[in-house]
């Protein structure tokens, strides 16, 4: 099970987040009235799925055998004007890798957990707290 906690700071949008015992901040650019003190919301949601790729593949590489080198995935979040987001994953390693392994990890990033989380959704329930 995962959790954090966030709290904010008094200093506008920045909120301080404990998540399995490591602190993180919060924030909004400057330009969207922020400080920029820390990564905004959607920052922090490309970093999970990016974080979930990258371990995913280095574990399924590692299990393998094969050698994965310097990964590298970039993710870019758009939204078109109806709201609809969509999320470009791309992924590069310094490895030689041939078309049949890049195929699998193709086919393996399709299905990481976070992956599967963020295109299958979660059910949200908010209560109020004592």
């Amino acid at each position: 099970m995962a959790g954090a906690t966030i709290v904010s700071t008094g200093t506008n949008y920045v909120h301080d987040i404990v998540t399995a015992g490591f602190g993180l901040i919060a924030d909004e650019p400057e330009r969207a009235g922020g400080t920029g003190a820390g990564p905004a919301p959607y920052d922090y949601y490309l970093a999970s799925l990016a974080a979930c790729t990258a371990i995913t593949l280095r574990m399924y590489a590692q299990k393998k055998g094969w050698e994965l080198g310097r990964l590298t995935v970039d993710l870019v979040l758009r939204k078109d004007e109806a709201g609809h987001a969509t999320v470009q994953r791309t992924l590069r390693s310094d490895a030689a890798l041939d078309e049949a392994q890049w195929t699998r990890l193709l086919e393996i990033v399709a299905n990481t957990p976070v992956t599967k989380t963020m295109r299958e959704g979660a059910d949200i329930q908010t209560v109020r707290g004592a």
